[in-house]
């Protein structure tokens, strides 16, 4: 049994099934709507999805908060205290201040406890391409990779992971600052959808634009052909704003034309969905490049 537990936080999208199976802890992350707020647990314990998607359809807005090292500092002492090394996989330094708060943490950390290690790897990427990155290090864990090993490993993989999406409301990019308003009303009217991708540097780049949803939906997958890794065990994963069946059908497309065995579908949560909004579909693979 390894000497260190893996960490990270519900901006990954895992459903509960994979963090139980993995043996995943995942610290909640804050959700904001008007005047409420409540921490995202892979559960859904406070929040479902498809309530938090009915809200944003209604009109409600949402917002969250990074973690401060506080909060990570909580989550990691108990597993220290009991002997363990602590691997954080972080929601992307691009999009977040929480890599460098866990940084903080756990250089406070290692000082109380000067046995033992504490490790944040930033991600360089969010929703399930982080989620998909922690179930690639739970698998290098569970063939018996010691710490070190998988700290080094991580920091050189984290590049091949790849992600491009598009999404069905432009407005909510507007919001975030993703697009102008005249492209989110120009879009709309002329049923644009963007295809975006994260950087080398675990930035939401805007790259291309298709028109109609069947077309940026395609546009993933021609994303994917050109650059998927042919791997004895490559890694699909799929997350989608409430719009399972335009998820499934990408999913099936991948299969038929890519030969892929295997492809996970995952909802994408409050804390991602919150700046993404519904509709939003997400493709993640090892690739080539970025």
């Amino acid at each position: 049994m390894s000497n260190y537990v893996i960490i990270t936080d519900s901006a990954g999208d895992l459903p509960q099934s994979l963090v139980e199976s993995r043996n995943i802890h995942v610290i909640p992350m804050t959700v904001t709507m008007g005047d409420a707020s409540f921490p995202h647990y892979p559960d859904e314990r406070n929040m479902t999805s498809k309530e938090f998607y009915a809200k944003l359809r209604s009109g409600e807005t949402a917002s969250t908060s990074a973690l401060n090292p506080e909060q990570l500092k909580e989550a990691a002492r108990p597993f220290m205290e009991e002997g363990k090394d602590i691997l954080y996989i972080g929601l992307s330094s691009g999009l977040t201040s929480t890599i460098s708060a866990a940084q903080v943490a756990f250089s406070e950390l290692t000082e109380e406890f000067p046995d033992r290690k504490a490790y944040a790897v930033d991600s360089l990427m969010a929703s399930f391409g982080q989620g998909m990155f922690v179930i690639m290090a739970c698998d290098k864990r569970d063939e018996g990779m010691e710490f070190d090993a998988l700290c080094e490993y991580l920091d050189k993989k984290r590049h091949d992971v790849c992600a491009w999406f598009t999404v069905d409301d432009l407005f909510h990019l507007k919001r975030g600052g993703r697009v102008s308003a005249a492209t989110a009303i120009v879009g709309s009217v002329l049923n644009i959808k963007p295809i975006l991708h994260v950087d080398e540097e675990g930035h939401l780049i805007n790259v291309a634009k298709a028109r109609g949803r069947k077309a940026s939906i395609k546009a993933l997958l021609a994303q994917m052909q050109e650059t998927l890794i042919e791997e004895e065990k490559n890694y699909v994963y799929i997350s989608h704003g409430d719009c399972e069946s335009e998820a499934v059908d990408l999913a099936n497309m991948i299969k038929e034309q890519l030969g892929v065995p295997e492809v996970v579908i995952s909802t994408i949560g409050p804390v991602i969905g919150a700046h993404s909004g519904p509709g939003t579909i997400a493709l993640f693979f090892l690739g080539k490049h970025r």
